[in-house]
């Protein structure tokens, strides 16, 4: 599957000034095959090194870490050369082994001609949780999401539609209404299907929502297992019950993440330490209320309160059983859950341009869904899941921080009016923060 992330990973091959580089994100969102398709295409040869298997380059680890060292004794395990340049030194599941990641340091001091990936389904919790001595500042880094709705096309052999929503994007021009119209029936599409690489893979396969929605719940069974292997009992058990708590949070008029919805009693003190685990493991994301819409937004955020949205569309569908009939018509539905699963879709798309998630309330009077700062510049962004677009919060945050615009991405086609820039849903993966 063609992803975007193979324009960084191609820049990085070419820098002078390389260090070896991580990628992180969410199991199964393709970080395995996307480095191991990149070796194949990029290089003479590839040594790959899952680190959950590899126990003989494990124990040799415990007792050398000199970079020339670690060469030798791979080649010699490979029965492969490692050339300057031709090869690609690809260390998966790096989580598993901390003196592995450590190496990473002294491979960018004492060999940064050689190329070196690694990859960790985990590392986030794992260096969290562990005594890890991560390599800061000697290691490049890129998180890989699922497949945005963008990549979801390209997958799906509509690179033509595609392009025609990035051209209007750029125009503000309506979409023909045969375009428009393919574009929200592969946006429902995308709704249930999401962009996990094997749930995309067998809705090629098989044109089944039903089998699709069979591999989700693989996946969440993977996850759930995860859940166990990298948390002790006690803490499994609430981060599992914050996760299954995410379609009820999403529920309440009042988004915000409630821990009392959790468990009754709950605080943050008991439940605070499984969130970040969902957050680190890249399964969900957290978007921080601001309490002003000042440059630099970050620095105005209110820690205690924030939004929590699964990392994936398909996975919230599944999660919620959402009868897929109220999101495949393309009668406009009066369901309001149905809404808060499409801010969640935004959520994931912004996410994955590179935005980070911050949403803003003032005094319970108004809210703006979510904020993203371009430049000098702060921009309030409504959601809207369908046409029906009323709102004034977006007018007073823009009045209050002196917007140059608003952003709302509703059902509606491309347009800009009262200073109001109108952008379908299907077109969120525009929106990137380069």
């Amino acid at each position: 599957m063609k992803r975007k992330i193979s324009i960084a990973l191609s820049e990085w091959k070419n820098k002078p000034t390389r260090m070896p580089l991580v990628i992180g994100g969410a199991r199964q969102v393709g970080k395995t095959y996307i480095l191991e398709e990149f070796g194949r295409e990029h290089f003479d040869n590839m040594i790959y090194l899952n680190m959950e298997i590899e126990m003989a380059l494990a124990h040799f680890l415990d007792t050398e870490i000199a970079p020339a060292k670690i060469m030798q004794f791979i080649e010699a395990l490979k029965g492969e050369r490692i050339i300057a340049g031709k090869t690609l030194l690809f260390f998966d599941e790096i989580q598993a082994c901390e003196r592995a990641l450590t190496a990473l340091k002294y491979f960018c001091e004492q060999m940064p001609q050689y190329h070196i990936v690694a990859a960790g389904s985990l590392l986030g919790v794992a260096v969290n949780r562990q005594k890890y001595s991560y390599p800061v500042g000697k290691v490049e880094e890129l998180t890989l999401y699922p497949l945005d709705f963008e990549e979801f096309l390209w997958a799906t052999g509509k690179e033509s539609l595609a392009r025609q929503i990035r051209k209007h994007y750029a125009t503000n021009e309506a979409m023909p209404d045969a375009w428009h119209g393919l574009a929200l029936e592969q946006y429902r599409d995308y709704f249930i299907v999401g962009g996990m690489p094997a749930a995309i893979m067998e809705y090629l396969r098989t044109n089944s929502f039903i089998h699709v929605q069979q591999v989700q719940n693989n996946i969440l069974n993977q996850y759930i297992a995860d859940m166990a292997k990298y948390a002790d009992t006690s803490t499994s058990v609430k981060i599992r019950a914050c996760y299954n708590s995410i379609p009820a949070q999403l529920a309440k008029e009042n988004t915000k993440f409630q821990y009392k919805v959790v468990q009754r009693g709950g605080t943050a003190t008991i439940f605070g330490e499984a969130i970040e685990w969902l957050a680190f493991a890249g399964i969900a994301l957290k978007c921080q209320r601001l309490e002003h819409g000042f440059i630099p937004i970050n620095a105005y955020m209110d820690l205690s309160d924030f939004k929590l949205y699964m990392a994936d569309i398909g996975m919230l569908t599944l999660r919620s059983g959402m009868p897929l009939q109220t999101i495949l018509s393309p009668i406009e539905q009066d369901n309001a859950y149905l809404g808060a699963m499409t801010e969640n879709y935004v959520a994931q798309a912004l996410a994955s341009g590179g935005h980070k998630l911050y949403y803003w309330q003032s005094g319970g009077k108004a809210e703006v869904d979510f904020v993203l700062q371009t430049g000098s510049s702060v921009i309030p962004v409504e959601v809207k899941k369908g046409r029906r677009n009323r709102s004034k919060s977006l007018g007073v945050f823009a009045e209050k921080y002196q917007s140059p615009y608003t952003l709302r991405i509703s059902k509606k086609n491309f347009g800009f009016d009262n200073n109001i820039k109108s952008i379908p849903l299907y077109a969120t993966f525009c929106i990137t923060s380069s």
